[in-house]
């Protein structure tokens, strides 16, 4: 295979790849840390006298992070090589969430009044999103330098359970230890990456000495990555439209009380991570084509997420989120696996950092968006994400009936 990148040719199984276990737990420990502290933002926010908008902006630096990092991470790769540049960024993310971690502490202890508490909130979350944005667009470019394109879909959603597993873990491990303290889970959470800071550095094998390709940088509107782009786009917007909706829905829709709303929100989130890892771990124990994967996940999770448009009770609002987690499951490593196989082994970090440029965007526009939408009505923003979500589906799928008459994809 041309584009293996002299990996793993196609041989061993994708469980024997030595980069995955590696990726998989430096993503596990990151999303956990991150989702613990979404969890927690709400209290520190009260506790420090901020308001909820503040509370808001802390959370969408570190999407505008993302967005800004996440293309020159990748280029980085490619000129200085996958392990450097996923090691660099562990080691950033390690120290910025620990840093952040020991500042939210001191705004608990109130040693720091409320401006200076936001401005530094705003800043840490800055530092903590652009320094993880460089794991998924080395560790990208890295799975798409040793697996073959018929199997990087495979490999992405494998990598993926770990991201999903900390998506559950993240808000349980906050609501276990938070009885201790809101600083309790903070504090437990720091030191994980740490951990996988080591693990990483441990089993990342190194690169072999030997001649690359030409690097190369690629354009953001590069015609090859317009179609994975605007998949990565649309899946990050529809999942920050539907986090920043379900408190607000289960409040005013479903009519619970604030104690009642926060439990059904809580249980809804847990279930999406749940989900992923389910979807997720059987993708990637099949071959599926990305545009196959894509083309089903945006029609089951358009289904999902149309539907909660029609939720009144809480349980019903949870299956809605768990059928929409189930579809997307297969989204986000499909438009990777896309994004890779659109461009050739000298474009692989260019194109892994783009894609999580577009989804940074999506971080950021998502929430405005779905806000935005709300007020106008409750159901608005699901039913704008299901009719988005409808409109991939019904591309991918042209798109995968074109290239079955063509000899291969886009070089």
């Amino acid at each position: 295979m041309a584009r293996d990148g002299g990996g793993t040719g196609g041989a061993p199984l994708l469980r024997s790849d030595k980069v995955l276990l590696p990726l998989m737990v430096t993503t596990f420990s990151g999303s956990l840390a991150m989702m613990a502290f979404v969890a927690l933002i709400g209290p520190i926010a009260r506790v420090a006298g901020l308001q909820p908008w503040q509370a808001g902006l802390a959370v969408t630096a570190s999407g505008i992070m993302w967005m800004l990092g996440a293309r020159p991470w990748g280029l980085a790769s490619d000129r200085h090589g996958r392990r450097a540049v996923l090691l660099t960024g562990a080691i950033g993310f390690t120290v910025t969430y620990s840093a952040l971690c020991l500042f939210i502490h001191a705004v608990l202890q109130g040693a720091v009044p409320p401006l200076a508490a936001f401005i530094g909130l705003v800043i840490g979350r800055a530092l903590v999103g652009g320094a993880y944005a460089a794991i998924p667009a080395a560790g990208g470019a890295l799975v798409a330098d040793r697996v073959p394109p018929d199997r990087r879909a495979s490999a992405m959603a494998l990598l993926g359970t770990g991201s999903g597993a900390g998506l559950v873990l993240g808000p349980a491990i906050a609501a276990l230890l938070v009885p201790y303290g809101l600083s309790a889970p903070l504090i437990a959470t720091a030191l994980l990456p740490f951990l996988a800071l080591l693990f990483l550095w441990w089993r990342l094998p190194a690169e072999p000495p030997q001649l690359r390709p030409a690097r190369k940088a690629i354009s953001l509107l590069d015609t090859r990555l317009r179609h994975p782009l605007a998949v990565s786009f649309t899946a990050m917007f529809s999942v920050a439209i539907a986090q920043v909706s379900i408190g607000f829905y289960a409040l005013d829709r479903l009519g619970l009380p604030p104690e009642a709303a926060a439990r059904a929100a809580s249980t809804a989130l847990m279930l999406v991570g749940v989900a992923l890892v389910i979807s997720q771990s059987i993708a990637s124990r099949l071959r599926l084509a990305p545009e196959r994967m894509i083309g089903v996940g945006t029609l089951v999770a358009a289904v999902g997420f149309g539907s909660v448009a029609f939720a009144d009770q809480a349980w019903m609002l949870g299956a809605c989120y768990f059928v929409a987690a189930a579809g997307m499951g297969w989204v986000f490593p499909g438009f990777t696996a896309m994004a890779a196989n659109s461009v050739g082994p000298a474009e692989q970090g260019g194109a892994a950092g783009a894609a999580g440029a577009a989804q940074g965007l999506g971080m950021v526009v998502g929430p405005v968006a779905g806000s935005l939408l709300y007020m106008l009505a409750p159901a608005l923003p699901y039913v704008l994400v299901g009719l988005m979500l409808l409109g991939i589906s019904l591309s991918v799928w042209m798109r995968a009936a074109r290239a079955e008459t063509a000899p291969g994809f886009p070089e």
